[in-house]
């Protein structure tokens, strides 16, 4: 009993749904990128702390144990730090490969700033 011009019609209302769809599709994908974004960001940020952290702590237990308190804390501290800037800036070229690979971005560089 169905009319071969209401199937017709509700192929195109389908096909018209899903444009509709589609359509709104990006604006979910920029939401995720800045979700994406900051992620990195406090990655980036850990990876520096937890340099200076285990520099830190390693200096004070070698000072603990020589009694050279607190010039191994502080060579172990600079030591945390080119390793954890060390980090970062490997992180920043992974992300900067990931974001030149193709289609990876789709809004490119341009975020406003």
């Amino acid at each position: 009993m169905t009319d071969p011009d209401q199937n017709a019609r509700l192929k195109s209302l389908d096909a018209r749904i899903s444009a509709a769809k589609k359509a709104r599709a990006p604006e979910k994908s920029h939401q995720e990128t800045h979700y994406s974004q900051a992620n990195l960001a406090w990655r980036m940020v850990t990876e520096l702390v937890a340099g200076l952290g285990i520099g830190f702590g390693i200096g004070f237990g070698l000072d603990t144990l020589l009694g050279t308190t607190p010039w191994l804390m502080l060579v172990f501290i600079f030591f945390g730090l080119a390793a954890g800037v060390q980090t970062m800036l490997r992180t920043a070229k992974e992300i900067g490969k990931r974001q030149q690979a193709p289609g990876a971005g789709k809004d490119g560089d341009d975020d406003g700033d």
